[in-house]
Order: C-alpha cells, then sequence, then structure tokens
C-alpha cells in the first residue's frame, strides 16, 4: 500500500476524514488525528461566506498548530467566488490543501444546483474547477462527488474526465446517488469503473466502511488509492487506529471498554467547550454523539436519556460516571450509523436538467451565506 499523494502532499495512512456538517470541527479532527494518521477535513465551507469574511466561517477554519496537513472543503456554484475564496486560503496560509464539495444530497443545497446536482452541468463543473485549481498556487485542489442525481443522470466519469483535464488533484467518489441519499448499499463498481478510467490522478472510494477491514476489502476490490470515511467514525475515532494499523498491516483493533468510551465522550464535550467558549453551548452540540458513542451497550433509557439532555458539564460527567466502566464493546457494534434512509426525489431548481452543457451560473442565492452545510 502507497502514500496518497496529492500534489506535494503525502498522506500516509491513505485515511481522509470526509467533513461532516456539525461534526468534523477542530475537536472532533483532534480526537480522530490522535489515533492516527491521514487527512483530517473541516466542516463544509461555503464560498460567498468566506470571501465575504463572515465571522462564524473564519471562526471554522482555524486550526491547531499541530494540524498538518490543514484541510478545507468549500462549496461553492460560482466560478468566479469559488476562484476568489481558493485564491484567498492561498494568499493568507488558511489551509494546505482544498477540496470541493460536488457531493452534498441535502436539498437545501441541491435545490440551488449546488453538490450533487452541479456536476450534471459539465462546463459549469469544468469552469469552478478551472478557476480553482488557477488560483491555488501551490495548493493541491481535490473534489469529491457522487454517482450522478439518480440511476438516469450518472455524472461521475465524466466529472473525473474533466477532473483530469483541469488539474484536479484527486478525485473522490461516494459509491451513491444523490437521490439515494445515505440509504440502500454504496455501489463500489463505480469506484473500480473510475479507477480504471482515471489513471492519471489518485482516486479515493467512499461509502460503507464501518471498519478497517471494509476500508481493506474496498481497496482491494476497487483498486482505489484511498478511502474517505464519514459517518463509520461517529461516536468511534479510535477507528482511525484500527485503519493506521490495517494499512501497516497489523491485525489488532480497538475494541474499548464502556469506561474509555466514557473518558473518551468527557474529553470530547471538554474539547467543544475550549473550542466554543461557551459550556452551555458545547454541551448541547455534543448531545447528538451521545447516542453514536453508546451504540450497542447495554445502558438504561433513562440515562441515555439524561446523558442526552445535559446541560452543563458537570451533570454530563455525573451521567457517565453511572455507566458499567467495564462492560466489553459489544458485538455488532461495527454496523451502520447515522442517517439511512433514500430520498423519494433530488430537489433542483427548475429546468436543471434540460442541458446537461449549459453554462449559467445559478442564482446569487445558491451561494450560501453559512457554512457548516
Amino acid at each position: 500500500m502507497e502514500s496518497l499523494k496529492l500534489g506535494s502532499l503525502e498522506v500516509w495512512p491513505p485515511v481522509v476524514l470526509a467533513p461532516m456538517a456539525g461534526i468534523t470541527n477542530a475537536p472532533f479532527r483532534t480526537l480522530c488525528r490522535e489515533q492516527g494518521g491521514g487527512l483530517f477535513v473541516c466542516e463544509m465551507i461555503t464560498t460567498r461566506a468566506l470571501v465575504e469574511r463572515n465571522a462564524k466561517t473564519l471562526k471554522m477554519i482555524r486550526f491547531d498548530p499541530s494540524e498538518r496537513p490543514r484541510s478545507i472543503q468549500l462549496y461553492g456554484v460560482d466560478p468566479v467566488t469559488v476562484g476568489r475564496a481558493v485564491r484567498m486560503i492561498a494568499e493568507e496560509d488558511l489551509a494546505d490543501h482544498v477540496d470541493l464539495n460536488f457531493g452534498c444530497p441535502v436539498p437545501k443545497v441541491t435545490r440551488r444546483g449546488g453538490g450533487s446536482a452541479l456536476p450534471y452541468k459539465r462546463n459549469l463543473l469544468r469552469a469552478i474547477l478551472r478557476e480553482a485549481v488557477r488560483n491555488a498556487g501551490t495548493l493541491p485542489v481535490t473534489m469529491k462527488m457522487r454517482k450522478g442525481i439518480d440511476d438516469d443522470h450518472l455524472t461521475y466519469l465524466d466529472a473525473g474526465r474533466i477532473a483530469v483535464e483541469e488539474g484536479v488533484a484527486a478525485v473522490a467518489l461516494h459509491g451513491r446517488t444523490a437521490v439515494q441519499h445515505y440509504g440502500g448499499t454504496a455501489d463500489w463498481q463505480a469506484i473500480a469503473r473510475l479507477k480504471e478510467a482515471v489513471t492519471d490522478i489518485p482516486v479515493l472510494g467512499n461509502g460503507d466502511i464501518w471498519s478497517a477491514a471494509d476500508a481493506l476489502r474496498m481497496m482491494a476490490e476497487t483498486g482505489c488509492d484511498g478511502v474517505v470515511v464519514g459517518r463509520g467514525c461517529l461516536g468511534r475515532p479510535w477507528l482511525f487506529r484500527d485503519l493506521a494499523a490495517a494499512c501497516e498491516g497489523g491485525e489488532e483493533r480497538v475494541r474499548p471498554l464502556l469506561g474509555e468510551v466514557a473518558a473518551t465522550m468527557d474529553r470530547h464535550a471538554t474539547l467543544l467547550a475550549e473550542c466554543f467558549g461557551s459550556e452551555q453551548h458545547a454541551v448541547a452540540d455534543f448531545r447528538k454523539h451521545v447516542g453514536w458513542y453508546l451504540k450497542g451497550f447495554t445502558v438504561g433509557a433513562d440515562l441515555r436519556r439524561r446523558l442526552a439532555t445535559s446541560e452543563t458539564l458537570a451533570g454530563l460527567r455525573e451521567g457517565l460516571a453511572e455507566l458499567d466502566p467495564v462492560q466489553p464493546w459489544p458485538d455488532g457494534a461495527d454496523a451502520p450509523r447515522g442517517k439511512t434512509h433514500p430520498r423519494d426525489r433530488v430537489h433542483l431548481p427548475v429546468g436543471w436538467l434540460d442541458d446537461p452543457y449549459d453554462l449559467a451560473v445559478p442564482g446569487a442565492e445558491a451561494e450560501l451565506d453559512t457554512s457548516g452545510g
């Protein structure tokens, strides 16, 4: 297994933490990064918010001094605005790597022509990639995408070809269409087909990696050059230690006792409080993580409820102290987590599917003025 080469950057192991809104903030990236190497991407940043120097957005792209390489994912639909955002990152040394989001299936993004809807417009995609690469200087620019809007409107092979032609350093494919959202099973054969078609730059695979064994199997079955891990690490930052060990050929896997999980939960909430500067905000933000950390463990409903509704760090710690510290890692915990249901349809701008080569830039309202997805 080789290192992942993104321009001048060399990433080992070839593992990427997928940007997830409200999840991959600095505290969570710290927890994951401490487990093993890789590339750890911050939450999605909106290009408009960045160039307008939105205070919330600027705070989201602050990195710990020890965090290298620093990775930012951008969302945008206007080539000019995307170019300005990338140039700002390069000139002000805000990051070492820029990823472009063409995979988000959330309706508020796709209905404006962004995310996983955008690659359908081949010429618009090309214009955005060209401006991003042209303004990046020495920074590598990569892109993450889905197979397409639905099975009747697949775009990933065209998008991969365009990416190579425009100087993109790597492409990552989530093996689902936008309409699948996170439901069903990821199509790893699509990743294999993209790898066969795109030979000049690395191809990364994403979708249904719940364990280190899944990552190794994806790489073996598809020939991809690395993996992107999203929902599989929710409540399990130590998955990155498993991935590092697996890439080194080791068989040891982390199976923490419930007491060790509780200690990680405490540290996670504490890091959030330090990051946000507000204990109340931090504990409220942490609530969504409780179910993921405790997945599969035997924990009473009342205690789960109290942990998930804590309002202070002290209250959270009181609940964590009641967990059975020697309860072993449960069987079947390496299972799907997070959202899994498909959508009935993809919300798109009126007439979006009429002409796949239309270069018209979506309206200003598509340039979201807030970051984080």
